[in-house]
């Protein structure tokens, strides 16, 4: 009886970088690359056309939307494919939010091929697969007493590290410059500092923003 092979797309903005992934997938007899897609448009209307088995997702995907909102809208059509995250970033908001979108597995493009290949297979059949770095990161988040900063709180740490006054992360996010000035209490409070520098900083240190 002959395996079936999986059908695979490649997402990601960089041509060079899908060559050479191509190049790697197509060399081994159970894979198949079936499609490509540079944003994220591209990759709706390819997966929509292929149903592919799996998507290889990256998060940086140029002007519009990132890899994880690519994921969620992934997920959502009438034959949703798994997805599987290759990616340089592994800060702990990039990875929960992948998570969240429904990506079934996080691996970095660091891994070597025969990684990539175990880590398509194992998604493929509905197993979660996860770099080491990743795995090891969540199991230290979900034993970890340290409070969990929503996703508001990211945000406004993102916006301090561009190093925006409360009152134009208000005017960002469409809030009172009150509203700003609780957050940024209770960002305090959870990472254990009392400037935003200190916030800044130690949010970078725990990979809760890339640096």
């Amino acid at each position: 009886m002959v395996e079936q092979r999986i059908r695979v797309v490649l997402v990601d903005d960089h041509p060079v970088v899908r060559a050479g992934v191509r190049a790697l997938v197509d060399a081994q007899d159970d894979l198949d690359v079936v499609g490509e897609a540079a944003d994220s448009a591209q990759a709706v209307a390819v997966v929509g056309e292929t149903t592919p088995d799996v998507v290889l997702m990256d998060l940086s995907l140029g002007e519009g939307p990132g890899g994880a909102e690519t994921t969620r809208l992934l997920r959502d059509l009438p034959e949703p494919p798994q997805v599987l995250v290759l990616t340089t970033y592994d800060t702990e908001a990039d990875v929960l939010e992948a998570v969240d979108a429904g990506a079934a597995g996080y691996l970095l493009k660091d891994a070597p091929p025969d990684e990539l290949f175990r880590a398509i297979r194992g998604t493929a059949r509905g197993e979660t697969v996860l770099a080491p770095s990743v795995a090891t990161r969540l199991l230290q988040r979900a034993a970890s007493p340290a409070p969990k900063v929503s996703p508001r709180e990211v945000e406004i740490l993102r916006l301090l590290a561009k190093g925006l006054g409360n009152k134009e992360m208000a005017r960002e996010l469409l809030v009172s410059e009150a509203t700003v000035k609780s957050h940024l209490s209770h960002i305090y409070t959870k990472l254990g500092v009392d400037t935003r520098a200190g916030a800044v900083a130690t949010a970078i240190e725990r990979r809760i923003l890339r640096p």
